[in-house]
């Protein structure tokens, strides 16, 4: 009997402790979503999204609009773009970013990145070596707020020095709107920073 209350006592701290953990979690998730210091960097990261055909998704120009600003603003020296693309498609998501970025008046000269990434961890992985080649070690990124979090993390654990500057112009803009990505981001951040991400894709796939 005494064992089983015990047990049943450390069961409950494990679980309020998870529960704690979790919390505390999602709080960053939403602080560094919504965090940007106005720092400069050598470049800006620009996470990838769905392209159609050559057309930025709503989502992924967005990310492209801010990075663009950043630039324009001086901030940074480079945008570095990140993608590959999917069965089918004709172009990755780093072409069809390169593209709309040249579009708007910025020098092929200024625009690097990767385009073999599926993934959030994949395509920083890629890009970390392209970045280390270059000697480029801080840069900014330029994702949503509810991605912002994990990104920063996979970076860090990369060894490249990171700030977030997430859009304000997502078509997924504000909790209510993009609760399930928040949701799916606070338990992604939870268990990748206690078994690092690069495992954490391993296992999820």
């Amino acid at each position: 009997m005494v064992f089983i209350k015990s047990a049943f006592r450390v069961a409950c701290a494990v679980a309020i402790a998870m529960a704690l953990y979790v919390g505390l979690t999602f709080i960053t998730v939403l602080t560094v979503g919504h965090t940007d210091s106005g720092e400069k960097a050598e470049a800006v990261v620009v996470m990838g999204a769905a392209q159609y055909d050559g057309t930025p998704s709503p989502l992924l120009e967005s990310r492209l609009q801010h990075a663009l600003d950043i630039y324009r603003e001086g901030r940074v020296s480079f945008i570095a773009v990140t993608g590959g693309k999917m069965p089918g498609d004709r172009f990755t998501e780093a072409a069809t970013s390169r593209r709309w970025l040249t579009d708007r008046g910025v020098p092929t000269t200024a625009i690097f990145g990767e385009d073999k990434g599926r993934s959030t961890w994949e395509s920083l992985d890629y890009l970390a070596a392209v970045l280390q080649d270059r000697g480029v070690s801080k840069v900014l990124v330029s994702t949503d707020h509810w991605h912002m979090q994990r990104c920063v993390l996979s970076l860090r654990e990369l060894g490249i020095q990171v700030e977030p500057s997430a859009t304000t112009t997502s078509p997924l803009q504000g909790i209510k709107r993009a609760w399930g990505k928040y949701a799916k981001e606070t338990a992604g951040v939870a268990i990748g920073r206690i078994i690092g991400f690069d495992r954490l894709l391993s296992i999820t796939g």
